[in-house]
């Protein structure tokens, strides 16, 4: 595999974990914490480094948005237990 084909895959396998994240808003980011060691908030910082290591500007509340589907404040209010 090349690295134009691997890095597809990679962004497709990404793009599917995000919507699947959007759409469990029944599992808190507690629980992820708890048996993944990561949550939606940690997922979001993550993208949010990468493209500031591309020089592209990312604040944290567009990350988040990205990764929520939504304002942070907004899904909070909606599903944090």
């Amino acid at each position: 595999m090349d690295s134009s084909n691997r890095d597809q895959l990679e962004a497709a396998a990404f793009r599917r974990l995000v919507a699947h994240l959007q759409e469990r808003t029944d599992v808190q980011n507690i629980d992820l914490m708890n048996l993944a060691g990561f949550c939606r908030n940690c997922l979001s910082r993550w993208l949010r480094e990468e493209a500031e290591k591309q020089g592209i500007d990312l604040a944290d509340a567009e990350a988040r948005e990205h990764v929520y589907g939504m304002p942070y404040e907004e899904w909070k209010a909606r599903y944090q237990k």
